[in-house]
């Protein structure tokens, strides 16, 4: 494919203030790839609860605060349009691909070469201290950016490049079998509603949705077989308990960012049941309550953490959706409104995911 025209500048949200709800467009200067390098042009980005907890500061476990002028942004879709020295041994001109959370591992640590890259030494994050993609134009590794399968659009593959590969990870690895329950904590957030889909319709499994009563109807068109409106309940696990006759539920995956989540789950364990842990509540590092060894031994629970699924994990994400397995519900907005965006998600009033067209 003939080469593209690539601008010198290009406009790109940046957090202005970070540790507070702040974003400011700004138009700032397109990279060059390097070697094994690709620069995308980027038509699509999702908005993860993630971002905002960079954006606040919120997050005490990363290593430093968040620099002045980052470019937020980790689940973004795009065309190659310029390779670097040795990129084409991977990529093409014109590929369609997406840039994860991860921007990189480097595949020669012990994290690495025991598959969890996620935990890698010298990994780059898109968003923190890596150029993310709230902008036009980005560089990502030609051999870790995410092929995108024909047929699915770019707007409804940006979520899955977060919010898909890491619920299907932890469906992966939470140890229930088809035809046996889990629960999903925040079934009707972002990740929420697509892990109801990719566990249902995906693995064969019978979900219980927890959450507000106002995402009811969203949990239950995902897949669910039973909702517990957190709000109309005094006591979750006994609902999840009752539910399932008494014996609990094989996995329970807390995806929403909440300490009480996480302090009601152990309740709704089985007798060798595993809580996964994936939504990171903000600012208050605690324990998770009912977690104590005797309880631990007594019933013979796990407790796994899930950070980000790997780059095979993507990519049988990707091809779910594309398959029709799991049907994004989202929303678009332009960059300009996505200062609004933060503060509907900070009080709770998004349904599903929100996802950002780039284009001019």
């Amino acid at each position: 494919m003939a080469s593209v025209a690539v601008p010198e500048s290009h406009k790109a949200v940046v957090y202005d203030k970070p540790g507070e709800l702040s974003v400011k467009q700004d138009n700032i200067k397109t990279p060059e790839p390097g070697p094994g390098e690709v620069l995308i042009r980027l038509t699509h980005s999702g908005v993860c609860h993630s971002d905002m907890s960079v954006m606040l500061n919120a997050w005490s476990f990363l290593p430093a605060p968040t620099a002045q002028g980052q470019v937020g942004g980790h689940e973004g879709v795009g065309e190659v349009v310029k390779l670097g020295t040795g990129a084409d041994a991977n990529c093409k001109i014109g590929d369609r691909v997406g840039i994860k959370w991860l921007a990189s591992a480097c595949g020669g640590c012990n994290a690495c070469l025991a598959g969890y890259d996620a935990s890698c030494a010298n990994m780059k994050i898109s968003g923190y201290y890596t150029p993310g993609t709230f902008q036009q134009y980005a560089i990502g590794p030609a051999a870790y950016v995410t092929p995108i399968p024909k047929g699915l659009e770019s707007a409804a593959a940006a979520p899955m490049l977060c919010g898909g590969v890491t619920t299907y990870s932890a469906i992966r690895k939470c140890g229930a079998r088809p035809g046996q329950r889990i629960a999903v904590l925040g079934a009707g957030g972002g990740l929420g509603h697509i892990a109801t889909q990719l566990a249902g319709r995906g693995f064969g499994l019978r979900v219980i949705g927890v959450d507000h009563s106002s995402k009811k109807d969203l949990v239950l068109s995902s897949g669910a077989e039973d909702f517990v409106a957190i709000d109309q309940v005094s006591d979750g696990p006994a609902e999840v308990q009752k539910i399932t006759n008494g014996l609990g539920v094989k996995a329970v995956l807390v995806l929403t960012a909440s300490q009480k989540a996480y302090d009601t789950a152990i309740g709704m364990l089985s007798v060798g049941g595993t809580l996964m842990a994936v939504g990171v509540p903000d600012r208050t590092v605690a324990p998770i309550a009912q977690a104590a060894p005797q309880t631990l031994v007594a019933k013979e629970l796990s407790i796994k953490g899930i950070a980000v699924g790997d780059r095979q994990d993507a990519i049988e994400c990707l091809d779910m959706a594309a398959r029709g397995v799991v049907k994004m519900h989202y929303t678009t907005e332009k960059m300009e409104n996505l200062k609004s965006v933060f503060e509907k998600m900070d009080k709770g009033e998004l349904l599903g995911r929100v996802v950002l067209d780039l284009q001019d």
